[in-house]
């Protein structure tokens, strides 16, 4: 039965999702019910693009890219496919309505990292759209269960919380992104000679994101809010520690949040909202 292969593809998006980002990971599990698998599934779908122009260093990644976006294109034809990510990431997709456009622009920005390796200003707006901004209005569609007037209402918080998480991934990965893989996201900036001025710029310029995005998080439906207020805690968290991070240091290693440190981040939260704090 078509059944059974749908329940081992979506337990392959949450082990996807759990293995890769055990932040992302607990704040899913604060979801409701109802909309928490779709977010694993939603997940795995772009965690599997990321990997390949990310990460496949000894294969040829252009191929393996064409390969997956052929399945995917299959995938969303047939409504089934053989790989389990894209078979529960499709259902997502039917189930919500998202819109194809989204889909193709996230594909297109993964495109870019298989070649380019600086960007413009014009240039970098359009691949946060691309990489992070339509993914939050792919989650949107899931939090908003099909309800057009909220999703046109958060669209704009959606998109900047979208930008916040991956700038600050951004900044977070600065060593990993222009040493090993020759990529400087951030325009007009010397990453060879990061200073405290330009880092400060790029904080600046996320925390406004930031306060565009919380706006929306306080208009979300129940079962959507606390898990993605968690996240949004446990990003602003990482930006915090990046901001008392020397920006030769950060060029250097990668910073991180403890596990100890994200759980006591999640209790805290969690609390705050039981007690209807977050406003």
């Amino acid at each position: 039965m078509k059944e059974l292969f749908d329940i081992v593809s979506e337990k392959c998006s949450k082990k996807v999702t759990e293995t890769y980002s055990t932040s992302f990971s607990l704040a899913t599990r604060m979801l409701g019910p109802s909309i928490r698998q779709d977010i694993y599934n939603i997940y795995g779908f772009v965690r599997l693009a990321d990997e390949i122009v990310d990460s496949f260093h000894d294969y040829e990644k252009e191929m393996l890219f064409n390969r997956f976006e052929n399945a995917l294109n299959e995938a969303m034809q047939d409504r089934i496919s053989l790989n389990p990510i894209l078979n529960s990431f499709q259902k997502t997709v039917y189930k919500y309505n998202i819109e194809k456009e989204l889909i193709q622009t996230f594909m297109d920005s993964m495109r870019l990292d298989l070649t380019k390796s600086s960007y413009s200003v014009e240039e970098f707006n359009e691949y946060i759209y691309g990489s992070a901004d339509v993914v939050g209005l792919m989650c949107l569609k899931v939090f908003v269960k099909g309800d057009a007037k909220k999703y046109n209402e958060l669209k704009e918080s959606a998109m900047n919380l979208g930008s916040a998480f991956q700038k600050v991934n951004f900044l977070r990965d600065l060593k990993e992104d222009f040493d090993n893989l020759n990529r400087n996201y951030f325009p007009n900036t010397n990453l060879n000679a990061l200073d405290e001025v330009s880092k400060e710029k790029i904080i600046q310029e996320i925390e406004e994101n930031f306060n565009k995005g919380y706006l929306g998080i306080l208009l979300l439906p129940h079962d959507a809010k606390l898990g993605v207020y968690i996240a949004y805690r446990y990003y602003r968290r990482l930006l915090k520690k990046l901001q008392q991070t020397p920006a030769t240091e950060i060029k250097n290693a990668r910073i991180r949040v403890p596990n100890s440190e994200k759980i006591g981040l999640l209790t805290r939260s969690y609390v705050k909202y039981q007690l209807n704090l977050v406003k």
